[in-house]
């Protein structure tokens, strides 16, 4: 470690070029008495404030280099944000080296732990050959267009998919073993791939919003209602790297009661998490709308909710319509909002809801999760699903610390 701290400010690296080089030591502590995996650790360019625009970036802990990523989240070609991942102790103490660089270092450093994809669909019975990074609509709706009707993203235990049209559902596919799947099934595994042990989609979402979608609600109804009418729709895949993936749905001139709303739903991915961080953005601060989320109530499911924001059910249904083919699936989801954003907890026919509002405020987070039953990594019953997510959200609510030395 004090060899890697003792490197200069500037540096020959392999290739003969000489690069701008900055380092700094970051203190990451866990007030937790559990074991915890994969933690995300993310750093902004102005916390590590180096005196260039930073390309790249290696993390060390120990003597041992761990996978990172450098990330460009707004498209204008400047790195935003450094990630990794940790594991720690409980009630423990880890140590990292970042160092960052002007320089770009060479693609494909690290194995990939994560996948993204958008395709745009074609009559050929073969896989669509056509990847896409971003794709817009005045008509807010591609989502015939595009193949999965939208963006999927994964890791090794879940993968998500998010329609594109006025429904903007999160819909949810399981899998039997640990492993990423999309690249070579396309969301819509062949007879082969499920015989060689593939997973497949696990709930249908019809007109529900699925696991965590973000949805307005019309007081008058009583019940959640789809992101339109909109001037324009957009999907985009924001990062894809070794740790984590970002996909966002983001719509412009949302046409909500009296008011008119540019907002974006970025969903971020890491490895080794079943959960997605959800964040929402809105151009101008918010005034009194009320919007709502959930999950889907599944026919016949059990649900569990601490009234504060946790919503979570366990349920067995068909997830397509051809009930010759496929057999019925059993998932838990879950979704965690923050318990300041809640209005009021809400049922409607299709959901177990919650109303949030965030007045003042130009944006919001929360997290989605889900199990299904086919893993053969996960849980087999409503009542250790509701127990994991009890866990989960305390682990939310008490993030690791991280301090910065320079």
């Amino acid at each position: 470690m004090k060899r890697i701290l003792a490197i200069l400010i500037t540096t020959l690296i392999s290739n003969g070029v000489w690069a701008a080089t900055h380092n700094i030591e970051v203190e990451i502590t866990n007030p937790l008495n559990a074991h915890r995996c994969d933690v995300p650790i993310v750093l902004t360019t102005q916390q590590i404030n180096a005196p260039f625009a930073i390309q790249s970036a290696t993390v060390y802990v120990g003597d041992a280099e761990i996978a990172s990523q450098v990330d460009d989240l707004n498209g204008d070609r400047i790195i935003d944000e450094v990630a990794f991942l940790i594991d720690i102790a409980p009630k423990g103490k880890v140590t990292a080296l970042i160092t960052v660089s002007d320089t770009s270092s060479q693609p494909h450093r690290y194995a990939s732990r994560v996948h993204a994809q958008m395709l745009v669909a074609t009559k050929s019975k073969k896989r669509p050959h056509a990847p896409i990074s971003s794709i817009s609509t005045p008509t807010g709706d591609l989502y015939n267009y595009l193949h999965h009707h939208g963006p999927a993203f994964e890791n090794e235990l879940v993968a998500y998919r998010i329609y594109f049209d006025r429904k903007q559902t999160v819909d949810i596919y399981g899998k039997f073993n640990k492993g990423l799947e999309l690249d070579a099934c396309g969301w819509y595994p062949n007879d082969e791939q499920l015989a060689q042990g593939f997973g497949d989609d696990v709930l249908r979402v019809s007109g529900s919003c699925g696991l965590g979608t973000l949805k307005g609600w019309d007081t008058k109804k009583q019940k959640a209602i789809h992101i339109t009418p909109v001037e324009n729709r957009s999907a985009s895949i924001v990062a894809q790297g070794a740790v984590r993936t970002i996909v966002e749905m983001a719509v412009c001139g949302w046409k909500y009661g009296t008011s008119v709303l540019d907002m974006s739903c970025r969903y971020t991915l890491y490895g080794g998490h079943r959960d997605v961080q959800v964040d929402i953005n809105f151009s101008q601060p918010l005034g009194n709308e009320i919007f709502c989320t959930g999950v889907q109530d599944i026919r016949g499911s059990q649900s569990m909710s601490d009234h504060k924001g946790l919503i979570a059910c366990w349920g067995t249904d068909w997830p397509v319509n051809d009930t010759i083919k496929y057999a019925k699936e059993t998932v838990g989801l879950a979704t965690c909002i923050p318990s300041e954003l809640v209005v009021d907890e809400k049922r409607d026919k299709v959901n177990y809801l919650y109303q949030v509002s965030a007045p003042g405020m130009n944006s919001f987070r929360y997290f989605i999760s889900f199990t299904s039953m086919k893993e053969t990594f996960g849980y087999k019953s409503a009542e250790e699903w509701f127990a994991h997510i009890k866990a989960w959200r305390k682990e939310l609510e008490s993030p690791c610390e991280v301090r910065i030395k320079y």
